[in-house]
């Protein structure tokens, strides 16, 4: 059994407190759901319950590689949320949102690689 590296751990306790944070607090994720999607708060749920899962598995090395892969796939479709509160920010943000807004964008490849990488740390 393989050791689960230090950015599968960070990864995992990311997705864990941004999932808990979906069901605590859903009025912030809710604004940034792109405009043309319905049922903004079970997006939030969902996407939250998506998170969570995804800690779970990426923990235990029987489950990690298809958590790995399912955090990649979770980070691509929540990409456009990001976009639209980068895009939302520029409207109406301070120049400092602004930048934090559009700055977080290009973090999402990291995320994805170690992702990527934490399904080939699973069995």
């Amino acid at each position: 059994m393989r050791r689960r590296s230090r950015s599968t751990t960070g990864l995992a306790v990311l997705f864990g407190v941004s999932g808990v944070m979906h069901f605590v607090r859903p009025e912030p994720f809710e604004r940034i759901v792109p405009r043309g999607l319905p049922r903004k708060r079970e997006l939030v749920y969902a996407s939250g319950v998506a998170e969570l899962a995804c800690a779970a598995g990426l923990v235990h090395p029987r489950t990690r590689r298809t958590a790995g892969l399912l955090s990649a796939a979770l980070l691509v479709a929540v990409f456009p949320a990001n976009v639209q509160m980068a895009v939302d920010l520029n409207k109406v943000g301070t120049p400092r949102a602004r930048a934090i807004g559009f700055g977080r964008l290009p973090l999402q490849l990291p995320l994805i690689r170690a992702a990527l990488k934490a399904s080939r740390e699973g069995r």
